[in-house]
């Protein structure tokens, strides 16, 4: 059996956004106990030279909606980067999951060879599809879930792996 262009797109991006989203109820949850103002941690970076957890969730669901919408071969939907709370945050992420969940295997999967091309550094680069994929799209995408994901673990919000990878239902 082969795995399709769609499925290791569409569903990881859909199970990591549902669990990140989990994830953001957990922090309002916890700056609610504890009466800290959500732009704390919303603000929060693991270093000075890191963009913040807003910024964090933004790109999370910018490389998904991106990476999706490329492959398919249609426009990228511009979402406007004003954020400033987490269910502002979770709105993004249902906003980006609606896009997502829109689009069929037949438009992604064959995207292997489509050519891919994007501003990196205000210089285009080319890809071809798969390698789009595997070696650029889901590498960002897991490295800013991920980072939002230790912003809120270092401030001390009780979430633990379970809570990143989500439910055990891969059926």
């Amino acid at each position: 059996m082969t795995l399709s262009m769609y499925q290791a797109s569409v569903p990881v991006f859909l199970r990591t956004l549902a669990a990140l989203s989990g994830v953001l109820d957990k922090a309002a949850a916890h700056a609610t106990q504890r009466k800290i103002d959500q732009a704390v941690l919303l603000n929060t970076r693991l270093f000075p030279d890191m963009f913040p957890l807003v910024r964090q969730v933004q790109l999370t669901a910018d490389f998904a909606k991106g990476a999706t919408a490329r492959l398919a071969g249609i426009e990228v939907p511009k979402f406007a980067d004003t954020e400033s709370t987490f269910d502002e945050l979770k709105a993004r992420i249902a906003k980006t999951v609606d896009f997502v969940k829109t689009l069929k295997p037949a438009q992604i999967d064959g995207s292997e060879n489509r050519e891919i091309t994007i501003p990196i550094g205000g210089q285009p680069q080319s890809f071809k599809g798969q390698p789009y994929l595997l070696h650029f799209a889901l590498p960002n995408f897991f490295f800013h879930a991920t980072t939002a994901y230790d912003i809120l673990r270092q401030c001390g919000v009780e979430v633990g792996k379970r809570d990143f990878i989500g439910p055990f239902d891969f059926g």
